[in-house]
């Protein structure tokens, strides 16, 4: 038989994830990078128990242990005491209750262990610098069109071209992203630099209009920190706008040095806007389908954009391997997987007013009972994560 083709449009931790789904599917993969490099503005993400079941999958779980970090626990602290809400414990536990480990990691480490294992593959190619500018529906398949005007054909293209996605708007038409009112700051530092270093643990630290997020990479040697406040005017939505160490500082004032430290030791003090989209009436057009935050784009409050897209490849690259034709198998995909990231989406905006209670009642109303559950009920409070850690899409029937 004639081995299909695939072309990706976007060479992310999304692309390159469907890209080995794809190939461990036999499939021939085509990844196109606007970008002349593949790599990542330093930053961290939480790669959860649903994620590691599919990097498991691909035979990658050990190259991401040697360059993550992994959890003692999960928790919710306030801000300016520093008081525990509550403590999820991870590590041996996180396994046992969801199948696979809760894992921290460099954004450009995990980029890292995806982009050798693609360029690995003699089915794969790679091409930097390739920038997609539409695509065109075929009898068979569809072709993709680089900004250079050259045409490439394929059984299927994927748009893994993240929340400004050329791709998306060639199907769907211009999108209107609405500004959540939150800026986020970004930022990692060296934990020997560090006289008081942020827990073992993956930790938010919720305030008045603000809140923030740390924990460590690289085996514990950085400490990363995500901080979210609440402002009236309009920001760029760029990942790699850098702002000043003194705004920071302010945007914090008065919080634990776990999180004071960190920004005012950072080098580097990066900074965007949070956009809020809708969900999208489909994601699939003929062969051409869209995938991680080019079709369902996260706001962070539940540390679930990438394990959303991992989770995302596979079920494409399963899908379209099982199914008479391509756009069965998209129709398949989008069908499975559009229930589960519109919830994961609402329960990110939901989080977002729960870390940010101002009113001193509402605040109370929503920690207290947490803080009680937390002592009284930690089976409980665990088991509110099973939803979305112990989601195992490798063994999911069809």
């Amino acid at each position: 038989m004639r081995q299909r083709k695939a072309l990706i449009a976007g060479g992310g931790i999304g692309g390159l994830t469907a890209a080995l789904c794809l190939l461990r599917n036999g499939w021939s993969v085509h990844v196109l990078e606007a970008a002349p490099a593949l790599k990542e503005v330093g930053a961290g993400l939480q790669l959860s128990p649903n994620a590691m079941k599919v990097i498991d999958a691909l035979g990658l779980s050990e190259a991401i242990r040697t360059v993550a970090f992994e959890p003692e626990a999960l928790e919710l602290r306030l801000g300016q005491s520093g008081r525990r809400v509550f403590s999820i414990p991870a590590g041996e536990a996180a396994r046992k209750r969801w199948g696979a480990p809760y894992l921290h990691i460099h954004r450009a480490d995990l980029l890292g262990v995806l982009e050798q294992a693609v360029r690995s593959d003699p089915n794969a190619v790679i091409s930097l610098g390739a920038e997609v500018s539409s695509y065109e529906l075929k009898d068979q398949g569809a072709e993709l069109r680089l900004a250079s005007g050259e045409p490439l054909a394929a059984d299927l293209i994927i748009g893994a071209d993240g929340i400004r996605s050329t791709l998306r708007t060639k199907m769907l038409g211009p999108d209107r992203p609405r500004f959540t009112g939150n800026l986020a700051w970004r930022m990692v530092v060296e934990m020997d630099k560090l006289s008081t270093p942020p827990p073992p643990t993956a930790c938010v630290w919720a305030g008045r209009g603000r809140h923030a997020v740390t924990y460590r990479l690289r085996g514990g040697k950085l400490a990363n920190l995500v901080g979210v406040v609440e402002r009236t005017d309009w920001q760029g939505e760029g990942w790699s706008e850098e702002g000043a160490r003194e705004n920071a500082l302010a945007d914090f004032e008065g919080w634990v040095p776990q999180v004071t430290e960190i920004i005012d030791k950072a080098d580097t003090h990066f900074r965007w806007a949070l956009f809020g989209r809708n969900p999208l009436p489909r994601w699939h057009e003929g062969a051409v389908a869209l995938l991680g935050d080019a079709c369902h784009p996260m706001l962070p409050f539940m540390a679930q954009g990438a394990a959303m897209a991992i989770e995302d490849g596979w079920v494409l690259a399963r899908e379209v391997g099982q199914a008479d034709t391509v756009e069965a198998g998209l129709a398949r995909y989008a069908a499975l997987r559009w229930s589960r990231a519109t919830r994961v989406q609402n329960a990110s905006r939901a989080n977002m007013t729960t870390f940010h209670r101002r009113n001193p009642l509402k605040r109370l109303a929503t920690y207290g009972p947490m803080w009680i559950a937390g002592q009284t009920l930690p089976g409980f409070v665990r088991s509110r994560q099973d939803w979305i850690y112990g989601h195992d899409v490798t063994a999911t029937d069809r």
